[in-house]
């Protein structure tokens, strides 16, 4: 507790009291402490007046006998509280100074009545069953100042999370599942059936139209590639005509048989194609030398070293990402965060299906801690106490408790006067009587 500011709490009702700091509590056990003891000293001073006057005035023998009694009364009660706290006049008497020399007793009690009174599934299960804490927390979730709150802090501990993270743990993880989940299944079937499916619903003839399409425009571009392929073959006593006239026609023939196959859709070559590629997916899954052929392929892919430099690449770029999109407030990530919880937050306030799905898991999860670590929980108090210093110990408690054990001695004070004056009084009048 501070001893600066009062520490505000909020009660079961929903009112919010102050908590008095150790410094007010301290100042009010002063004042108790006077006034106790000068309610002593008051009758010890009208005892000692009324034993003096009393022969001389005889009904100031029953305020002496109230003033005794009421001396008895808090001489008694102030050694009873301060018996609690220290030893009374700094004598070592028996059974005095109880918290500081049972400090350990007291705290290993303490935790005992905490966990069997405080911890148990019972009270634990019905306060929170009683609090509604799904609706509190949707509550505090769909107010955006609190969403941005939560996503900024969520933010800082991600990008704190990715910087502890080693580099080569994690290019290890990736390369590891990459080799188990990419690497280790045999890749013949698995590409043979997801080409018999493309093949069978027809989606080769794009890729083979957007191939014919480009192959028409560059063969436009340069009409002298196709034909000094076919005149740089002639024989070299040929006229320079011949030549022109064969490359000529050579590319005419190409760009003529290029735009046939694009424009037919049922050309020769288009269905050999298809053929091609619908045998070839049916040998990618039950051919074995084929299946064979791609395998050794994999295992050359497996041992290159490129493998690695991809686990190390891909992890790198997901960090840059990541870093730079938890850092920027206004990023897709962060925003997409915010929502997330706004919208959470709004549907743990309406939905009452999912408020009470959330209130028991959170119920569960804490029935769960305290049935299995309520002793450790409690041992915390018994370790702190343990660990305190007996005089800081006293001081703590008194300051707790101190002020009210003073009204004890007022209270003794009185009632030993009242006593004092009813023993005085029947006393004297049975020996009037006898």
């Amino acid at each position: 507790m501070t001893t600066t500011e009062q520490v505000i709490r909020t009660g079961d009702d929903g009112a919010r009291r102050a908590v008095p700091t150790d410094a007010e509590r301290a100042a009010a056990l002063r004042r108790m402490k006077r006034v106790a003891t000068a309610m002593l000293v008051g009758a010890a001073a009208v005892f000692a007046v009324s034993f003096a006057l009393q022969d001389a005035v005889p009904w100031l023998a029953y305020v002496r006998a109230a003033a005794e009694g009421a001396m008895v009364g808090a001489i008694a009660d102030w050694f009873a509280v301060t018996a609690l706290f220290r030893h009374p006049l700094g004598l070592p008497i028996p059974h005095t100074a109880i918290i500081p020399t049972r400090k350990d007793e007291i705290g290993a009690s303490l935790g005992a009545f905490v966990e069997d009174e405080f911890l148990s599934d019972e009270v634990i299960v019905g306060k929170l069953q009683s609090v509604g804490i799904s609706r509190r927390l949707g509550r505090w979730l769909a107010d955006p100042s609190n969403a941005d709150r939560l996503t900024a802090e969520a933010s800082v501990a991600a990008r704190g999370i990715l910087t502890l993270l080693g580099d080569d743990d994690v290019e290890d993880v990736i390369e590891k599942l990459a080799r188990r989940h990419v690497f280790a299944p045999q890749w013949g079937p698995a590409i043979g059936r997801v080409g018999a499916r493309l093949v069978a619903a027809g989606q080769q003839r794009t890729a083979i139209d957007v191939v014919l399409e480009k192959a028409e425009e560059w063969l436009e571009a340069h009409p002298d590639a196709v034909g000094g392929m076919v005149s740089e073959r002639l024989p070299r006593w040929l006229p320079g005509f011949v030549d022109r006239f064969v490359d000529g026609r050579a590319h005419r023939e190409v760009l003529g048989f290029v735009r046939s196959v694009r424009e037919d859709r049922g050309h020769p070559l288009r269905q050999a194609i298809d053929r091609y590629l619908a045998d070839l997916t049916e040998d990618l899954q039950h051919d074995p030398a084929t299946i064979s052929r791609v395998e050794q392929l994999k295992g050359e892919l497996l041992d290159s070293p490129r493998v690695r430099e991809f686990a190390g690449e891909a992890w790198a770029s997901i960090k840059e990402t990541l870093d730079e999109a938890l850092a920027d407030a206004g990023s897709e990530l962060r925003t997409g965060l915010r929502s997330a919880v706004v919208e959470v937050g709004m549907r743990l306030e309406v939905d009452a299906e999912l408020a009470a799905k959330v209130d028991a898991w959170l119920t569960d999860a804490a029935a769960y801690v305290v049935r299995n670590y309520r002793s450790e929980i409690a041992g915390v108090i018994t370790e702190t106490v343990e660990r305190w210093d007996p005089r800081e110990t006293t001081e703590k408690i008194e300051l707790q408790v101190g002020r009210d054990l003073q009204f004890i001695r007022i209270n003794g004070t009185v009632v030993g006067a009242l006593a004092g004056l009813a023993i005085f009084t029947v006393a004297t009048t049975v020996q009037a009587l006898v």
